[in-house]
């Protein structure tokens, strides 16, 4: 998927997204890269909000799932069932959120499940970057559901 494309659509259907001044910068089934600015995030220490870097994050983990889904020609809505997020340094500046795919067992796990059952659950890891510097990662549980149209 064209990056703009993916941002375009964050933007008009994830509004958040769009106050957050959210860029794609990178968008396949290897993996969605997500970056954001400080100002619009900032909080009262001059660092990026807790929030928005977990906003960031689950975006980065949705969107993978949203292309791939799109790719695999499956229409499905997708929400977020849980999360864990560690915040590992204070962010200082723009920041990128880097999602990971699944393994091929998970997906093709995933892809039986929904087309079966109508309803699967997937594990998403985003890890977030300041500065070239790690500085915390999410693990998401997203479910997607059929879309009968």
């Amino acid at each position: 998927m064209e990056p703009y494309a993916l941002q375009h659509y964050l933007h008009e259907h994830i509004p958040l997204s769009r106050a957050m001044e959210v860029q794609v910068i990178h968008a396949t089934a290897a993996g969605v890269t997500l970056s954001a600015p400080l100002t619009p995030n900032i909080n009262h220490r001059q660092t990026v909000f807790g929030g928005s870097a977990s906003a960031v994050a689950i975006l980065a983990a949705w969107a993978l799932l949203y292309v791939r889904l799109e790719q695999a020609g499956l229409k499905s809505r997708i929400v977020i069932q849980k999360n864990t997020m560690h915040y590992e340094h204070p962010i200082v500046a723009v920041f990128t959120a880097v999602s990971a795919p699944p393994t091929a067992a998970a997906w093709e796990k995933f892809i039986e499940l929904l087309q079966r059952k109508g309803r699967a659950r997937l594990s998403i890891a985003v890890t977030l970057y300041c500065e070239d510097a790690r500085v915390g990662a999410l693990e998401g549980d997203f479910v997607a559901l059929n879309i009968t149209t």
